[in-house]
Order: C-alpha cells, then sequence, then structure tokens
C-alpha cells in the first residue's frame, strides 16, 4: 500500500489556488498538511472558497519555509517571483516543488529578466528545473527537485504542434499561434480590463508587441526541432469565464495529406491520458474541456492546400495550470498520472 503524501499549497488564493485545492481534496493518495497567504493567515480557507467546505479543514498560515520543508512536495500558486525565494532551501532540505508561475520556465536568466522585470534570486536552481509538460519530459519529471509548470497558452500551443514539428513537417519560419482565453487567465485580482461590463460582449487581442509566453512557446519548440525558432504569437481576450482556444498555422513542408497527418497526430498521442485526438474534419469546443485536465486537438489541412491548421482547446485552470500541476506531481511520487484527474468535463 503506497504512504499518503503530504503537500503544501503556497499563495492558494486565486483562481489556480483553488482549482489546486479542488482537484488535491479528491486526490486518494494526498494530504493538503498546509495552505499558506500572508494576506489571509489565520482566516479558514473555505471562508474564502465555499465550494471546499466539508472537503477541506484548514485555515490559511503564514508561509514558513521551515515548516513548508515537512512536506514531500509544495506547490507554488503564486505570482511571479515567489517561487524562486524559497525553492534553493526546500531543495536542501529534501522537499520538492512545482511551482505554477514562471520563476524556472525560461533558461536563459536574461530573457527571463527581460520579460519579468526583475532580478532572478535562485538562478542555480533554473538549470536543472524540468519543464513540466508531461507529454514530452515525462522522464526528467520522473526525478525532478524542480518542475516549472507550463504556462496555459504555452500547454495548448506545444501540444498543437507537436507532432508536426517532431516529424519536421512545417516551415518553422512560418508558425502562427492565434491564441483566445477567458478572463480567469488574468487572474483573481481586481483589473478593470476583465470587469464583465468591459469584457462582456466584447473580444479583443492584447500583448500584440510581445508577450512573455512567446520565448516559453520559442524555447521548447527550439528543444524539439534543434534551432532556434521564432514564432508570431498573438492572445485574445473572450468574454468567458474559462478556456483556451489555440488556431495554429504553419507552412507545409511535405506532401502529408490529411489522413496521413492524422494519423500521425493519433499515433503520437495514442498514449497520452490527458490528449484527445478527435477524428478528421472535426472543431473542438473549449466547453468540453471546461473543469477536466483535457487537450483536445484536431489538424486539417484546408482544400489540400501548403498550410496545415492546429486547433487546440484546453481549461487554462486545469490542463493549463493546476491539473498539470497534479499530473505532474503525480509522476513525481510514481503514482497513476491520472490519479485525482478523471473527472471529465463540466457541461452545459
Amino acid at each position: 500500500m503506497s504512504t499518503v503524501k503530504k503537500v503544501a499549497v503556497v499563495g492558494a488564493t486565486g483562481y489556480t489556488g483553488v482549482e489546486l485545492l479542488r482537484l488535491l481534496v479528491s486526490h486518494p493518495e494526498v494530504e493538503i498538511s498546509q495552505v499558506t497567504s500572508r494576506t489571509h493567515a489565520g482566516s479558514r480557507v473555505d471562508a474564502m472558497f465555499p465550494n471546499l467546505r466539508g472537503f477541506l479543514d484548514l485555515s490559511f498560515s503564514e508561509p514558513d519555509v521551515s515548516q513548508l520543508a515537512k512536506n514531500d512536495l509544495v506547490f507554488f500558486a503564486t505570482p511571479n517571483g515567489v517561487a524562486m525565494q524559497s525553492a534553493q532551501a526546500l531543495v536542501a532540505a529534501g522537499t520538492r516543488l512545482i511551482d505554477l508561475a514562471a520563476d524556472f520556465r525560461i533558461k536563459d536568466i536574461a530573457t527571463w529578466s527581460q520579460w519579468y522585470g526583475m532580478e532572478h534570486a535562485c538562478p542555480e536552481r533554473v538549470a536543472d528545473a524540468v519543464y513540466g509538460l508531461p507529454e514530452l519530459y515525462r522522464a526528467q519529471i520522473k526525478t525532478a527537485a524542480v518542475v516549472a509548470n507550463p504556462g496555459c497558452y504555452p500547454t495548448a500551443v506545444t501540444l498543437g504542434l507537436l507532432p508536426l514539428l517532431e516529424a519536421g513537417l512545417i516551415d518553422l519560419e512560418s508558425i502562427i499561434a492565434d491564441t483566445k482565453s477567458g478572463a480567469s487567465g488574468a487572474g483573481r485580482g481586481a483589473n478593470v480590463g476583465t470587469l464583465l461590463c468591459e469584457a462582456g460582449d466584447s473580444f479583443k487581442a492584447y500583448g500584440v508587441a510581445g508577450h512573455r509566453h512567446q520565448p516559453e512557446i520559442a524555447q521548447t519548440f527550439s528543444q524539439i526541432v534543434g534551432a532556434p525558432i521564432d514564432l508570431t504569437f498573438v492572445p485574445h481576450l473572450l468574454p468567458m469565464i474559462r478556456g483556451i482556444h489555440a488556431t495554429l498555422y504553419a507552412n507545409a513542408l511535405a506532401s502529408a495529406d490529411a489522413a496521413e497527418v492524422q494519423a500521425l497526430y493519433e499515433q503520437r498521442f495514442q498514449h497520452e491520458r490527458f490528449v484527445d485526438v478527435l477524428p478528421q474534419g472535426s472543431h473542438p469546443e473549449t466547453r468540453t474541456v471546461r473543469g477536466a485536465n483535457m487537450c483536445r486537438i484536431a489538424v486539417h489541412r484546408p482544400q489540400a492546400g501548403k498550410r496545415f491548421v492546429v486547433l487546440s482547446v484546453i481549461d487554462n485552470l486545469v490542463k493549463g495550470a493546476a491539473g498539470q500541476a497534479v499530473q505532474n506531481m503525480n509522476i513525481m511520487f510514481g503514482l497513476a498520472e491520472d490519479s485525482g484527474l478523471n473527472a471529465p468535463g463540466l457541461l452545459p
């Protein structure tokens, strides 16, 4: 019989944090020992998140590295720049960590500092931190001390184009990622641009001049193909709460027809529990993955022309954040990868 693992969640007052708690409270082989928040220390977690009443009998506590180090693993559901402050001490104590922010995603420290606007406090851990995309780095995740949970947009984009990149079927200078996210991707903090009256009945692009997920995606693509890659990445805000839809364009380098490319995708993901390749000609919908740790993909070659079009959908809070973090934890602990993650999407 496996031993129940003790975990802590640091900074669980945002949408990603409560989603992580929602998944962990039903995990059969995990005990949540601490949930921290400097601002709300002493108040009950279920007072802030009533959906957890009857599932989690804890109050928020002050983050204390000496106490966090008593856990098998610590999740950081914190803003960028927080996990790196505690990483070295936790690893030295033998505690593993998963950062749901961006502190360890980008290997080049100068690039990271350029995009995140601060000096990195723990560059010594960046080199051996593992990028937590299981479909690509599962073997490395198993033994990692620090896992950098991928961003939501990068998850949808990378999984969508992964088979074409690995097979060398696309022109690397032609990649366009046209992506859309629900408002929860902007976080729980007050923001005029994501108020209902501002975002409702509207649709807009943002970050066109440059977005911090672009270098994250480019880094992974470059590792896959072994050469530098640039890509056009344009995010959009949709008037909905959850979901990401990535429409991905790339020029074809080979004459593979739609059926051959469909077979390529089905073969690449046939053993991946959380990637669903839809039948040829399909159009995935974000509502089918709401609340689920699933990426649904459809690949097209319109009019047998020169361009592939890939459609990739995820729930930004689950496969794009908390669910993927739990998936990574399962791999790190040697548990069944789908443990605690078997629920289907929510309809309607």
